[in-house]
């Protein structure tokens, strides 16, 4: 799910690196009707979906004219397809909220599920390592810090593990001074110094929202507390995480930037096979690591807030942050105005959710309500509303 955009880009890689391991029997895209089309062509046994094609919403039964190649249409269409593919493994490289319900679809689909998809755990975590239990299915995470942990809770224990620690590459703007990132364009923003992702992630890196995300995520995937998760800025982006045990050991998975990797690991799982993604250069290596810099890039400290507000208050985190980017990528708002709108959102709905009950239908209405929030008040909020925590 999510075949033409980065993640599925470089799992076509992996695939095609290993034709006889991996057999595709589904790819979905939003809007690249092109390049799904590609895919057909070179996998024609494999069902297609567009789900950004409501027009023609279900099943298009690879019918004539612009629907000629593609099976299944619109968002219904997608967990239409999921459904009646009959996969055993299914990646969901979706960008944003909309990977949610075709998470739950995969599972109820009796799939195994590799998550880029931060936004399924960040949103409705509980639910759908509930979901994956009543189906028997296993959730393997596919970003490189999630894959990073995952790997080296699997070899020294959940029990022996005291703390985890992210790493962040700090983005292009580290050292930045504040009257430098007001000044900061969507064009530089999107031009990250490690890394080659989407538009959305790639803001999400400068903010420090994406790592914001990935605390949540972490709580939630390893059933850490809070407080023992943290982040550090490590430019190289070598180390892609670590965990220290009880005993104050601190073991490190260590890669090039290279998102084949953990694609890789986690088609192939529980298996480690030989793989030529990643591999490192030691006598060409510097690693350095700092502090991350809260004051300037709040988006962290405020997925900590989120994450300590109730069960719901991360979906709400999620949605301002989408449609914070959003404005800020149609040069609506400024740089800084992203995390004064998240701030805003999320500290005006925290006191009004007593009795947080989480579902799917709570979550959908969580989000739905950070994004009116958002899109509503952002020219109205004044001009010192902060986006740090209080």
């Amino acid at each position: 799910m999510g075949a033409t955009g980065s993640i599925g880009t470089s799992a076509l890689d992996v695939i095609r690196s290993f034709p006889e391991h991996f057999q595709p029997v589904l790819f979905s895209a939003r809007q690249n009707r092109e390049k799904l089309l590609r895919l057909k062509d070179e996998f024609p046994d494999a069902l297609t979906a567009l789900s950004g094609d409501e027009a023609a919403s279900g099943s298009a039964a690879g019918g004539d004219g612009k629907n000629a190649g593609i099976d299944f249409s619109g968002e219904q269409g997608l967990l239409d397809a999921i459904a009646a593919a009959g996969a055993d493994l299914c990646l969901n490289g979706i960008a944003g909220a909309a990977g949610l319900l075709p998470s739950c679809a995969a599972l109820n689909a009796g799939c195994d599920l590799a998550l880029a998809n931060k936004e399924t755990i960040v949103m409705a975590g509980p639910l759908v390592f509930e979901l994956a239990a009543q189906n028997n299915r296993r959730i393997i995470p596919v970003d490189s810090e999630h894959s990073a942990i995952f790997k080296l809770i699997e070899a020294h224990g959940k029990d022996n593990v005291s703390e985890i620690i992210l790493t962040a590459s700090g983005g292009p703007f580290r050292g930045y001074s504040t009257e430098m990132l007001a000044a900061v364009t969507p064009q530089q923003a999107l031009a990250h110094p490690t890394w080659s992702m989407g538009a959305k992630i790639t803001i999400d890196s400068a903010t420090l929202a994406n790592k914001g995300l990935e605390v949540i995520e972490a709580a939630r995937l390893f059933g850490l507390p809070p407080e023992k998760i943290r982040a550090v800025v490590h430019p190289q982006s070598v180390v892609h995480s670590m965990v220290r045990l009880k005993n104050g050991a601190v073991y490190a998975q260590m890669s090039k930037p290279d998102m084949r990797l953990p694609i890789h690991d986690a088609l192939a799982w529980p298996d480690t096979p030989p793989s030529p993604f990643g591999v490192l250069d030691f006598e060409s290596l510097t690693l350095t690591f700092e502090r991350c810099d809260t004051e300037r890039f709040p988006m962290l400290d405020l997925a900590y807030e989120a994450l300590a507000g109730g069960p719901l208050l991360p979906a709400l985190y999620n949605a301002a942050n989408e449609a914070a980017v959003e404005l800020f990528l149609k040069n609506r708002i400024t740089f800084l105005e992203i995390p004064r709108i998240v701030g805003y959102v999320i500290r005006s709905e925290k006191e009004n959710r007593p009795g947080q009950t989480l579902t799917i239908k709570s979550v959908l209405e969580q989000d739905r309500r950070g994004r009116e929030l958002a899109f509503a008040n952002w020219d109205k909020l004044p001009s010192g509303a902060p986006g740090r925590p209080n």
